[in-house]
Parts: structure tokens; C-alpha cells; sequence
């Protein structure tokens, strides 16, 4: 599978249709997540008001009503005429203070709340990738994305890197619901966990992490897998709800 063609296949599992039909702020939240995850990018256009109406399953003026959302906090724009559509308006960097803001509103229950959510999914998603999964395939895939994320410049960057490590790793567990949940659990913790300095993780700790998770899946190893995952899903958090009582004594 190629890059372009791993990016497809992530975007329209983030476009499958909803179970909560007939709601506008379901369509926009799955929306934001492709676009907060990378898979759609500032100034790229969404596809056609029928395309995305029928991948999510939901009537048009559903669709419609979404788009307006997303317009009115400025995640796209529309534009009239032949070359007309909706245009996603993703900065490069979000606003360090929105950024915080976003860990402040989160107490340190939640944080670990969502941890255990994330364990149980990365440690999953893993097992199964490691027990179903092509290994030569996955491994390039996975491979290059740890060397975008030694590489990325921004935190941005880094964190699309991230979060597309472990969305193909459920991609690879060949599980739709476990992937959607792996969407999700990324789109909440990915913002929060790439943050700029003096927040920020380690990188090269996390890079090694996510080979250690990479080495045992390739050899076919569940059990490995899984513990990797678990360990870094476990250090990510303890990141998380560090930053967080940092934030509480600024």
C-alpha cells in the first residue's frame, strides 16, 4: 500500500457512515477529527456536498447544516461558482494559549480516564496488527511515520505523526470499531500531548517507544505488541497529568 493510498484508506474510515444519523454536530465533530488528525489539509478541498453526504450515511441538508458549523468556527470556507466547494482553513500552528486551555480544561481524573480508554485500544489495536497484519507492508508504513516524527520541525507535524502511527496500527488490527475508537481517543489526546516547550514529551523517548511497538509487531509478537503499547500509552499519560498540575500551580 502507498503513502497516498494508506491516506485514502485512513480518511474514509474517519468518513464511515455515523450511528448517530441525523445529527449535525456528529457530522462536524467527525469532520474536525480528519481534520485536527492531518488527513485533510489547510487549503485542500472536501469532497463534493453528495460524496460526503452519502460516505457518512447522512441526508444532504444534515451535511449542510455541519458545513455551516464547521464555517462559523472557521475550519472551512465556501466558495461559489465551477471551482467552487468547501476549502478546509487549518492553521499550521494552533494558538499556544488555545492549547493549554485545552489541557487546563481537563483534571487529571479525566486525563487517566482517557488513558484507560487508550490503553485498552493501542494495547488491543496492537495485538491484533501484530497477529493479522501483512509484515512487510506495515512495517515500511509504520517505519516512515516514526522517521517523520524524529524528523517534524513543529509540533504540529509531530503530532500528525503520531497519531497516524497509531491509527494504522488499528487500521492494521483489521477492525473497523476499534479504529474508529482509536480516531477518536487520538483527536482528544493527540492536541494535548503535543505541546510546545516547556510542555512538550520527549521525543526520542517516544520515537523508541513506537519501534519498540513497530520491532514485536513485525516478528508477529501479540503479546510484545501489546505490552509496548501499553508501556507507552502509560508514559504518555503520566506526561499528560504532569503538564496538567504543572498548569494548576501557573
Amino acid at each position: 500500500m502507498t503513502t497516498v493510498e494508506s491516506a485514502t484508506a485512513l480518511l474514509n474510515t474517519v468518513l464511515a457512515p455515523l450511528a448517530d444519523l441525523g445529527r449535525a454536530d456528529a457530522v462536524a465533530r467527525r469532520i474536525t477529527e480528519a481534520i485536527s488528525l492531518g488527513l485533510v489539509t489547510d487549503g485542500q478541498q472536501l469532497p463534493s456536498e453528495n460524496e460526503l453526504a452519502e460516505r457518512l450515511g447522512v441526508a444532504n441538508g444534515t451535511l449542510r447544516e455541519a458545513l455551516a458549523l464547521l464555517r462559523d468556527t472557521g475550519l472551512i470556507e465556501t466558495r461559489r461558482g465551477r471551482r467552487g466547494g468547501s476549502f478546509v482553513r487549518s492553521p499550521a500552528e494552533e494558538p499556544v494559549g488555545r492549547q493549554l486551555a485545552r489541557l487546563r480544561a481537563l483534571g487529571t481524573v479525566e486525563l487517566r480516564d482517557l488513558g484507560d480508554e487508550e490503553l485498552a485500544v493501542s494495547g488491543t489495536a496492537a495485538r491484533l496488527a501484530a497477529e493479522r497484519a501483512a509484515p512487510a507492508d506495515l512495517a515500511a508504513r509504520l517505519a516512515r511515520l516514526i522517521a517523520l516524527l524524529r524528523e517534524a520541525a513543529t509540533p504540529a507535524e509531530r503530532r500528525r505523526a503520531d497519531t497516524r502511527f497509531h491509527i494504522e496500527l488499528a487500521v492494521a488490527a483489521q477492525s473497523s470499531r476499534l479504529t474508529r475508537l482509536a480516531v477518536r481517543l487520538q483527536a482528544e489526546l493527540a492536541p494535548v500531548l503535543w505541546l510546545p516547550a516547556p510542555y512538550a514529551p520527549d521525543r526520542e523517548r517516544l520515537v523508541e517507544e513506537h519501534r519498540e511497538i513497530l520491532v514485536a509487531v513485525v516478528a508477529g509478537d501479540g503479546p510484545g505488541a501489546r505490552a509496548a503499547a501499553e508501556a507507552h500509552t502509560v508514559a504518555c499519560v503520566r506526561h499528560l497529568v504532569r503538564g496538567r498540575l504543572r498548569l494548576g500551580d501557573d
